[in-house]
Formats: structure tokens, C-alpha cells, sequence
């Protein structure tokens, strides 16, 4: 391995979007700073359960199911 070519890596805090804190080992920053969390799993969608939603631009969504409605019938 090369030496002299890998960044630093030093301990943060993160901060989640609640206010919560953790500390980890990262190459973000240097040593002692803080990561402010715009989006994380207590707000995020994907781990919160939230619903998906599709949007129709110019209707393709209904031109698409129109074309094929009776395909899988």
C-alpha cells in the first residue's frame, strides 16, 4: 500500500436532525467536528414507513396504463 495518499481519519459528531448525537470515525472534516444531518432514518421516508408517490408529468403514467390496461388481463 502507497504511503502518504489516504485521507486522514479522525473522529466527528453527528448530529441528527432531532438533535441527537453520536460520535464515529470518518475522513469528513477534521478532528472534533460536527456533521449536521439534513435527512436520516428518524425522518427519512424510506425508514420512517412513508408512502411513495408517483408523479404523473404529462401523463405518461395514464397514457403507459391506457396503452397496456388489457395486456395482463
Amino acid at each position: 500500500m502507497k504511503k502518504d495518499i489516504h485521507p486522514d481519519y479522525h473522529m466527528i459528531t453527528v448530529e441528527m436532525t432531532d438533535g441527537t448525537t453520536f460520535q464515529t470515525r470518518s475522513t469528513y472534516g477534521k478532528e472534533g467536528d460536527t456533521l449536521k444531518l439534513d435527512i436520516d432514518p428518524t425522518t427519512h421516508p424510506a425508514w420512517t414507513g412513508g408512502g411513495s408517490h408517483l408523479i404523473d408529468s404529462a401523463g405518461r403514467v395514464s397514457k403507459f396504463n391506457k396503452k397496456y390496461e388489457g395486456f395482463l388481463k
